[in-house]
This record gives C-alpha cells, structure tokens and sequence, in this order.
C-alpha cells in the first residue's frame, strides 16, 4: 500500500450520541505528543511516527481521549519544526505519510482521537513559496503571500519598524534587493500576509488535506498572530525580549477572527466532531474568549492558568474568570500546566519562588528542590484533572519528569537561545527525550541509545520501566487520577467552592470533594467522608491534610 492510496476516510470512526448537548472536548484528557522526544524506532536519536505507533498501548492505559503531535512535516528544522517547509508531508526524520496512517489507525482502533499541529503565522524560508518570492523580486505576486516591506532612512537601509523577534533581535531581515521581510520568529520564519487570498486558499486546502485523511482536529500555532496592523506602526517593547504574545499591533488584531470563522466552516464539512485548539497568548480573558465562540475554535489553551504558580488565591481567581468567560460564550474551559515551550511544572513549583515565571532554567540559575516540585505538581494534577472543563497532559509528566536545567550551552539547540546571545536560555530543557527503560542506554528511548539531547541521570530513575505497577509512583498515580476522572465525570461536572483559609483551595465537583493544601501546616480534613486518592505518599496523616499535598474525598 502506498501512502496515496492509503488516506482514510474522513468520516469519523467515533460515534458521536444525538441526544447529548455535549461533545467529545468537553470533558477530554489529551496528550501532548512532541514526536522527535517521545519514542524513537530506528535509532537515529529521535523520536518518529513508528516510535509513536509502538507506545500506543501505553498512552490507552493512561485513560486519556485523545493525543495530539507537535508538528512532524517536512523542515530544515531550524526552529524543531514549526519552521514548515511542506505542510502535505512528512519529514523523513519523523517518517513517511504511510507511517502516519498507519498510527493515525491504530490510535483511533484504541478509542484514542488525533490532533494534529497546524503553523499558519509562518512558513520556513526553505517552502516553495518563499523561494519563489526571493527569485521573483520586489512587487510580484510571489511575494506578496508574505510580509514584504521597503525599509526607512535614505537608502531603505533601516527597518520598515521597530518590532522585535520573539526570539531576540529585529523581526526584520533584508534580501539582497534591498527589501525587507517580517519574522516575529527567527529570520528562517517569515510570516505569511494573511491579507492575500493565495494564502487563505492554501490553508483551506491544507485542512482538507489532514481531514480527509481523518484527523480529528487541528492545534493552531501563534493563533492570535496571523493578522498584524495594516500601517506596522512602531511598538513600545518595554524590557528586552519582553512579549509572548499578548499586546501590540503585531498580535491578537481583530480581524483574525474572519479567518476562523472560515476555518470553521471547512470543519464543519466533516462528519465526526472535528477540533481547533487555540494557541493564543492574550489577555485579558476576555480577550481570549473571542477565540472560541460558537462559530471559531472549541477550545484556547488557558495559559493565564499555567502561570499563576503555586498560588491558592490566584489559582482561584483564575479559575473563576476562565470559567465565567468560556460560560459567556458557550465553550468549554481548559486546564494545563505545561507543555513544550515552558518550564516543565515540576521544576517550576521546586523554585525558590513557586509563582515566578522562568523562560527557561540554565546550571547558573537558582535550582529547583525537585522533591518539593513533585509534590506540588502532584497536588496541582489533583486540582486540574477535578475541574470541569478538558485537561492537558504533557509527555512524560506523568513520570514527573523536570526540566534539564544543566545543559551545556554547547548541546542547547533552541534559535531562542542563539538570537539572544544566550540571555534567553530556551525551551530544551523541557524537550528532553522520554526515558522507557533505565537499564538501556538513553534510558530505553530507542534502540541504538541515541538522543538528540542529552539526558540528566536522574532520568534513570524515573524511567516507565521504575515506575509502571509501583505502588505510589508518580505513573501509577496519574493512571488512577485519569481513570476515576472518567469513572466520576469531574469533567461534566459543576464545580462549588467551600469555604476555607487563604492557604487552602477546597471544592466539590460530581459528589468528589478536593482540599489542596498551598500552606506551611497542616490542616483537618472534613469528617465523615472517605479517602480516594491523596497526592502522594504521607499526604494525610491523623486526619490532618500535609503542606503542600491534595486529596480526593467522597
């Protein structure tokens, strides 16, 4: 079988109930998948579709609903993929189309639903069209599909505008005819002119192209970044590398909206409850609403959530006003604490400062205490998976893995780290190739014991083969928080606060009760109700719930 005539049907092979007002993302788990770390099966160090295909059984034994891959198509990989070269095909690194059929079947065979990741804002300089707009010169239609600008000063010398790159330095790079062109990303990365029907025309057809295979939905990339200000006025950047993405006149424009509305519609052609996930780095809330409202996307990340810390109080109010905007509109709330472009949360909550927000960890920085980290991040699963709305889980966080946070400069690979000058320390540390087996080399990852970046030793330790059937480890843990979530519904769920100290965040959803305990004592859990699951091992102790520990109770 060849990979053209091996495109599956676009009907889904989930049956959706008439009756429920609900859909499937309503309540999902899904996983994040970032394949070049996930499992490898050739022994070139990095992880590929096969790899993926083989772990199959051991992602269904998590009680998830649906994974979804960070992007796998063909790329110079400048920027680990989300620089696209061709958006039809797949990298050789990762595979071929054939072998993404064939685990696209097999997880969909397990009751496992698939999304697949989508870059919109930017091509890689290495595609077809970019190619054609550097031969074709100044003013041709080639490169009007791209943000083409004459520069300022006498000679054009100078920028069209002040914007900088998310990754350091100018967002602009000038061609060899004196033109200048936009990368909010790196200079590899230059953004698409979403203005230009060429390019609203080839993104149709690109969905299409995955739908028709049957894919279950789409992770938008830079979401609230595809539409920028007609006149690209300067910007206050504030402090240097200042801006993830949430104001200015290069993001979250409201004429973005018209473009998911469209894609909207081409899902909608599609049987089965297709899904897009918004990417969008905006506040406030309010903000971000806009995205998923009945005719856009059915869900945004809530990254406002990710970052409030180890925080009762902020927790709270978080919570409230996602619940309260995605209520307005009719969509469901999401809940994640990590992913591949933050510190993993483990190493976050082991810092000094459990609510500050670092890019990254490097040898030189405070180190996290990781034993502190894990015990929080365990607590803070028990909050998350007990919230009504749909969960994220990131690879190997169910291992409780932390970031590598001693990397050499010389094995860091992320663009954000070089165009910096450093100062930036980058998004490896949280990319570190999963460990399956601690007595193979790189940890079981694939079987010449290659990685593509180097793993701590600690690693070892934490590996599936330690921790698979251990009673009390963090695996088996997040095996039965993920099943009693099913079991109970918490994600159907309504949730009612209990009253309770500034230290202490204490709810009920579905007939479960949830104490977190963010303070330095302990506290007295509720009479008369029974343990179900604590967040570890010494969490109760005489009836009293202990610092930094959570439980279920019914």
């Amino acid at each position: 079988m060849n990979s053209q005539s091996a495109v599956l049907s676009s009907e889904s092979p989930f049956l959706e109930s008439t009756e429920s007002p609900r859909s499937w993302w309503n309540d999902a788990v899904i996983y994040q998948i970032y394949p070049r770390s996930f499992a490898d099966s050739n022994g070139d160090g990095v992880g590929d579709l096969a790899g993926v295909t083989a772990r199959l059984d051991y992602l269904a034994k998590l009680s998830i609903d649906a994974i979804w891959l960070s992007p796998f198509y063909v790329s110079p990989q400048a920027d680990a993929g989300y620089d696209v070269a061709d958006y039809r095909q797949v990298d050789p690194l990762f595979g071929t189309l054939e072998d993404f059929d064939v685990m696209l079947a097999a997880a969909h065979a397990r009751g496992l639903r698939v999304i697949v990741d989508v870059v919109p804002n930017h091509t890689s300089s290495a595609h077809d069209w970019f190619v054609a707009a550097l031969a074709a010169g100044a003013g041709s239609s080639a490169r009007a599909r791209y943000m083409f600008r004459d520069g300022t000063g006498e000679s054009g010398e100078n920028p069209p505008n002040n914007w900088q790159s998310i990754f350091g330095g100018p967002a602009w790079t000038r061609t060899t005819d004196g033109e200048w062109y936009l990368h909010m990303f790196d200079s590899s990365q230059p953004d698409l002119n979403w203005r230009n029907p060429d390019v609203l025309d080839e993104f149709d057809s690109i969905l299409r192209f995955w739908l028709d295979r049957g894919v279950d939905g789409f992770r938008v990339d830079v979401a609230h970044g595809l539409i920028k200000h007609e006149d690209l006025p300067d910007h206050d950047f504030g402090a240097p590398f200042e801006g993830t993405g949430n104001f200015g006149p290069m993001w979250d424009q409201d004429d973005v909206h018209d473009i998911y509305q469209r894609w909207n519609r081409v899902l909608a052609e599609y049987g089965g409850e297709r899904i897009m996930v918004a990417e969008a780095w905006v506040s406030p809330p309010e903000r971000l609403g806009r995205y998923v409202r009945a005719d856009e996307m059915q869900q945004a990340f809530n990254f406002e959530f990710m970052t409030v810390g180890w925080d009762a109080m902020g927790l709270r109010r978080s919570i409230d006003a996602a619940r309260a905007i995605t209520g307005e509109v009719g969509a469901t709330t999401t809940w994640v604490m990590s992913n591949h472009d933050v510190v993993r949360h483990v190493s976050r909550l082991g810092l000094p400062d459990p609510t500050s927000w670092p890019k990254g960890i490097s040898a030189s920085d405070p180190q996290p205490d990781y034993t502190l980290g894990l015990s929080r991040a365990r607590a803070m699963t028990l909050l998350v998976l007990a919230l009504p709305g749909s969960a994220y889980v990131f690879e190997g966080e169910e291992l409780g893995l932390p970031d590598h946070t001693t990397l050499r400069e010389e094995d860091r690979m992320d663009p954000g780290f070089y165009r910096s000058g450093g100062l930036d320390v980058g998004r490896d540390g949280c990319r570190i190739p999963l460990p399956w087996d601690s007595s193979e080399p790189g940890f079981g990852f694939g079987p010449a014991g290659a990685t593509w970046l180097p793993q701590p030793p600690s690693f070892g330790e934490l590996a599936v083969d330690r921790q698979d059937g251990v009673e009390g480890s963090t695996l088996e843990f997040y095996r039965a928080a993920l099943l009693l979530r099913r079991e109970r519904t918490l994600g159907f769920g309504d949730l009612n606060w209990h009253v309770s100290r500034p230290s202490v965040l204490h709810f009920s959803n579905s007939g479960v009760r949830v104490v977190v305990n963010f303070g330095h004592g302990p506290i007295p859990l509720p009479h008369g109700l029974d343990l179900i699951l604590p967040s570890g091992p010494g969490a109760v102790v005489a009836g009293e719930l202990q610092p930094n520990h959570a439980v279920w109770l019914v």
